[in-house]
């Protein structure tokens, strides 16, 4: 650690834990304001008055409205595989590992996490330069879902058939979460799902039943 890293000033804090911290801020900031006024809406002066910082030190962190919002997709990744990964003793332990596995990528995904990727998802259509960034996250969120098949379920996991089943199931749940936006109410997602789950159960190879 250097000299500048390792001095601790009044709060007990280091600059690199300083820093840490404010790019945290941001990146929960960033998600926030996707969830609320979508991408169009999310600016990064928007995002540094809801973080409490200034704008310089937004800039300072992520440069572009781009690195922002990319870094805030990789905050969110994480996210969902720490919550995932923190439920691998129960399922490791389940008489239904496929069907309490599914019930747990679908459970993930629900809320504002969700909502936030997809608006960056959407916006990327049209955003070469954010196409750009996504289309390099996306490959990595895949590979977090990989690594949890693969200590959940060991060798059978680690074969073409399970990455198409996984990438399959993870495309089954996106679609019914954004397909579900056009309806007033939720009250048939619950419905859905649990049809949708029952045709992914018949899919699943056959060295995970």
């Amino acid at each position: 650690m250097s000299v500048t890293t390792g001095r601790r000033s009044k709060t007990g804090r280091t600059q690199e834990e300083r820093s840490a911290a404010m790019r945290e801020r941001l990146l929960d900031a960033t998600i926030d304001c996707l969830v609320e006024y979508g991408y169009a809406g999310t600016t990064t002066t928007r995002v540094a008055e809801r973080a409490g910082v200034t704008r310089g030190a937004q800039v300072h962190h992520f440069p572009t409205k781009a690195d922002l919002v990319t870094a805030a997709v990789r905050h969110l990744a994480s996210r969902r595989a720490d919550l995932a990964f923190a439920e691998m003793d129960r399922l490791s332990t389940s008489n239904d590992p496929v069907g309490d596995t599914l019930d747990l990528l679908w459970e993930i995904h629900q809320g504002p996490i969700f909502a936030a990727s997809m608006e960056l998802l959407l916006a990327a259509r049209t955003d070469p330069d954010l196409r750009a960034q996504v289309a390099d996250v996306e490959p990595q969120i895949s590979d977090l879902v990989l690594q949890f098949g693969r200590r959940l379920f060991g060798p059978s996991a680690d074969t073409t058939q399970f990455r198409h089943y996984a990438y399959t199931a993870m495309d089954t749940v996106r679609g019914l979460l954004v397909s579900n936006w056009a309806y007033p109410d939720d009250t048939q997602l619950e419905a859905r799902w649990q049809r949708a789950k029952a045709c992914l159960r018949t899919m699943a190879p056959e060295t995970l039943t």
